[in-house]
């Protein structure tokens, strides 16, 4: 399709690199492509509307909403969503469907991705040793179910087919797993041959998919910090949210650790070290202004520590725990007074990224993948001006650690790990523990 055939839109779709069309599936007779108009153009301004209808009804998804990345594809059968948060929709599904019932369609497909459906999904499958298409179908009918049976109402209408617990007398609430080993879903499959929500519901890649490498996908970091915002937002206001939302949010992230209590020991020291505190402010006088009369004298402020802290971004650190670092970085932040000005944040796997100064936790750039060294990120940290007070390294462990003693308090926050770990080249390998200088504190 020429740039000309398409419909304008206010905003623009990404566009896809060329690819090689996959084999045509084979699906029965049910919901699917518009055989009859393969040159039928994407009707933009209607799937953005029916976005923008899905974030005035669920505003606490919003986030999630905007961030998906859509993709033209004409062999879906409704809309699918893969790993990387690219949303494939048929033109023909968008041409027949009311714009309320297309809104309906786009918080569930969202709702899959924060949900973690994929990895939920590849997690079962690798250990029940299910693989195939039939096992494929019934994680992606049991994971509708966990969604379908409270996103629905409130200005999204429950569109005909969608797959419902009380189709096979499930009670509503439960998790995706827990209705795999209820029920076998055989007595929909017959009926649901045609369901395909994408890898994203199921952890399965479809040949249809841009995978790893395609364009317009989101990184792991983008991804969890994603999850966060719409986490701390349904927390922020929990009425607006239902329950099964609500308990999302609480067990997407763990409470984070007591940072006032960790940095305490800084504050003190940072205030009785020499010129520390003598921010003078004049908002609260000195209790001696009164023994000078006519005098007004200003009192010492106390100073919070400067903090740098150290994010291990290697390949062994899992999105859940880049997730869990966001949330520090915030409970962090907290513990300073919410003086983001005083909080640095420095990402850190083999080599140490530049010192990043903290404006809101979810959009700190995580950079890395590679191998870890920590000890790249604890110079660089030093290196810093004004020198921190604090240093904080929040990593699975699996690195070398400084020989000296940094001139400062540090904490380490360990993400748990079993206690011998594998190493490519050395099966004996077991990673060093922190310096007994450092305090240490377990993450989730």
């Amino acid at each position: 399709m020429t740039g000309a055939e398409r419909r304008p839109g206010p905003h623009p779709l990404p566009r896809p690199m060329p690819r090689p069309a996959p084999p045509r599936p084979v699906r029965a007779a049910a919901p699917g492509p518009l055989d009859d108009h393969p040159e039928l153009p994407l009707d933009t301004e209607k799937l953005l509307a029916a976005r923008l209808h899905a974030v005035k009804v669920r505003p606490y998804l919003a986030d999630a909403l905007f961030a998906l990345q859509v993709v033209e594809d004409r062999w879906v059968p409704t809309m699918a969503v893969d790993a990387h948060w690219r949303c494939y929709v048929s033109p023909g599904f968008v041409a027949r469907t009311p714009v309320g019932e297309l809104a309906g369609v786009w918080v569930h497909e969202v709702s899959h991705l924060l949900r973690d459906h994929h990895g939920r999904g590849e997690r079962y499958a690798r250990e029940h040793e299910e693989h195939g298409p039939g096992e494929r179908l019934r994680r992606n009918i049991a994971a509708d179910f966990e969604i379908n049976d409270d996103i629905y109402g409130d200005g999204l209408p429950l569109p005909a087919g969608a797959a419902l617990p009380s189709m096979l007398r499930l009670p509503d609430g439960l998790l995706m797993e827990e209705y795999l080993r209820t029920a076998s879903m055989s007595a929909l499959a017959a009926d649901l041959a045609w369901l395909d929500c994408g890898s994203g519901a199921d952890g399965q890649n479809r040949p249809w998919e841009l995978g790893p490498d395609g364009a317009h996908g989101l990184s792991r970091q983008q991804r969890d910090a994603v999850r966060f915002r719409v986490a701390e937002g349904i927390k922020g206001r929990p009425g607006d949210a239902p329950e099964g939302w609500r308990r999302w949010a609480d067990e997407a992230f763990h409470p984070p650790q007591p940072w006032r209590q960790l940095l305490g020991a800084a504050v003190r020291s940072a205030v009785g070290a020499p010129g520390a505190g003598e921010d003078h402010n004049y908002r609260r006088p000195s209790r001696r202004s009164a023994s000078v009369p006519g005098v007004l004298l200003p009192s010492l402020r106390r100073t919070p520590p400067r903090v740098c802290v150290v994010i291990d971004t290697s390949a062994s650190v899992s999105d859940a725990e880049l997730g869990s670092a966001l949330l520090e970085l915030t409970a962090i932040s907290r513990a300073v007074g919410g003086q983001r000005d005083l909080i640095s944040v420095i990402s850190c796997d083999a080599a140490a990224g530049i010192a990043v100064p903290l404006c809101r936790a979810e959009n700190i750039p995580l950079t890395g993948g590679g191998g870890t060294d920590l000890r790249s990120g604890f110079s660089r940290a030093l290196r810093t001006r004004p020198r921190p007070d604090v240093i904080v390294a929040l990593t699975d462990g699996q690195t070398p650690w400084p020989s000296t003693q940094p001139p400062c308090r540090t904490v380490v926050g360990l993400f748990p790990r079993p206690a011998r770990t594998a190493d490519e080249e050395d099966p004996d390998y077991v990673p060093d523990a922190p310096p007994p200088w450092a305090r240490v504190v377990t993450i989730g």
